[in-house]
């Protein structure tokens, strides 16, 4: 489980394709959720550009797609809300709007039901279909400009299969919307664990890797576009491979992507803390490529919430894996994430939590409160937690992490880092905007750095920690 991106609308004009000659009709994509989603959403772009006009602005637009999150409540509705946001558009110039992603996965049939206003729904495993549909109209446009006594069939409402069936399209074209010198980039779909309070095994089907080759070809592509920084991403990174035949896993993929001489940053998002493929550690370490940055969620410490929630490991376990992290890998920033207000979480377990934060001081932490979700296991537990009390174990929790984020920050003062220079500074033409390696895209902060003649944006270069916030920080570089 990850931190909730915010919307991305994709009006950035550096990240549209040039409209081509025969581009008849205008399309606006919104994108909701996770990393993984997004990648959907560059998928479903890439198949349209060589057709269809991708615009920034929404009014404009003859279609609407909003691929859409379902994966807690607050995701539903947030997803809810932009469907209906784009519906309104329909009183002007908007002729049809699609809804993708897990919410039509989920519901398509009870949102087909109540909301009239949409006129196709697309699975998770069918990223082709708005092409299809929008290929269909154009053809039945056509038609009836010929002759109107010609029956045309019209795309189908519902475009969603069975998320786990044979066949997923690793080698579908992306359009990469995170920036000119980073991507995202997902090695597979799909999960095989049982966590009680997951939806995703419904909505994405089983784990599905792809092959070594394919990673490399699509990484490959990505650099010759321009990308220095890989962000790998599956619903459990460590779990890669395990269901390829033959069987591969994470460190082996690692080894090939690492050949790409271009690539300077591989960033390793979402790994499951139960079972690390052997000599991953040992191969992080020695690396020059990956960078010191692992995103594991945990969830939580408390032995009986852990059982709970079918992780499948326990606090001891836990703490052994961050201890042999900590000690082979001393400079490593460690990213995170838990549940609060589990049905049956004590005040003990909520204090064991809290003191686990102070013991352990992970660098980056993202926080949850439990969503009671119909299908999984977890719906019907007993002992389900009040609203107010949830909120406040959340609260306490993203407080003490504050003090720990900012005390880390503290102690890089004065350190060299390494700064890959992403963009110009929209508040201020002479402040250049970039992260260094502890920092991940959209979530962890950035740095600000003096502008100086002759930088440029893909480019890393070294600075000093000068000024720090919570998040962010301010970099000097170093007179080369």
């Amino acid at each position: 489980m990850s931190e909730m991106n915010p919307t991305t609308d994709y009006n950035d004009d550096n990240h549209i394709p040039k409209r081509l000659e025969t581009a008849t009709q205008k399309v606006h994509f919104v994108s909701l959720g996770c990393p993984k989603n997004r990648i959907d959403t560059e998928t479903m772009l890439a198949g349209l550009q060589d057709s269809y006009e991708i615009i920034g602005d929404a009014e404009e637009a003859d279609v609407v797609v909003v691929n859409t999150c379902a994966f807690v409540d607050s995701a539903k509705e947030e997803s809810v809300n932009a469907i209906l946001e784009a519906a309104e558009l329909k009183e002007g110039n908007l002729k049809k709007l699609i809804v993708s992603g897990c919410l039509s996965q989920r519901y398509a049939d009870q949102l087909a039901e109540e909301l009239p206003e949409v006129d196709h729904f697309v699975g998770t495993n069918d990223l082709g279909a708005v092409r299809e549909i929008l290929d269909q109209d154009r053809r039945a446009i056509a038609t009836q400009g010929e002759t109107s006594s010609v029956a045309v069939e019209s795309a189908p409402r519902l475009w969603v299969s069975d998320p786990d069936r044979e066949g997923f399209n690793w080698e579908l074209p992306r359009v990469n919307t995170v920036s000119g010198h980073s991507a995202y980039l997902k090695i597979a779909e799909g999960c095989s664990n049982q966590c009680a309070f997951c939806i995703i095994p419904t909505l994405r089907g089983p784990q599905r890797s792809r092959s070594i080759e394919s990673v490399v070809r699509e990484a490959r592509s990505l650099i010759e576009q321009g990308v220095v920084e890989l962000n790998l991403v599956a619903q459990d990174l460590t779990a890669y491979g395990y269901d390829l035949k033959p069987r591969s896993n994470l460190t082996a993929l690692l080894a090939a992507l690492e050949e790409i001489e271009e690539l300077q940053w591989i960033r390793l998002f979402y790994a499951y803390p139960r079972s690390f493929p052997k000599g991953l550690i040992d191969h992080l370490a020695l690396s020059k490529k990956i960078v010191p940055y692992l995103d594991i969620p945990l969830q939580h410490i408390s032995d009986p919430v852990l059982r709970r929630m079918r992780r499948g490991t326990n606090a001891e376990t836990i703490r052994k894996r961050i201890l042999e992290l900590r000690e082979k890998l001393p400079f490593l920033t460690i990213r995170t994430s838990f549940i609060v207000g589990y049905p049956g979480e004590t005040e003990e377990d909520h204090q064991a939590l809290l003191n686990f934060l102070k013991e352990a001081r992970f660098e980056r932490v993202g926080a949850f409160i439990y969503s009671h979700e119909e299908g999984t296991p977890s719906y019907d537990l007993p002992d389900q937690i009040d609203e107010a009390l949830k909120k406040r174990r959340y609260d306490e929790l993203m407080f003490t992490q504050r003090e720990i984020s900012l005390a880390h920050n503290q102690t890089l003062i004065g350190q060299e880092v390494e700064v890959l220079i992403e963009r110009v500074s929209e508040e201020n033409e002479y402040v250049m905007v970039g992260r260094v390696a502890q920092q991940a895209p959209d979530i962890d902060g950035v740095c600000y750095v003096g502008y100086r003649e002759g930088m440029k944006p893909g480019r890393i270069y070294q600075g000093v920690v000068e000024q720090v916030t919570d998040y962010d920080l301010g970099v000097e570089l170093i007179e080369e």
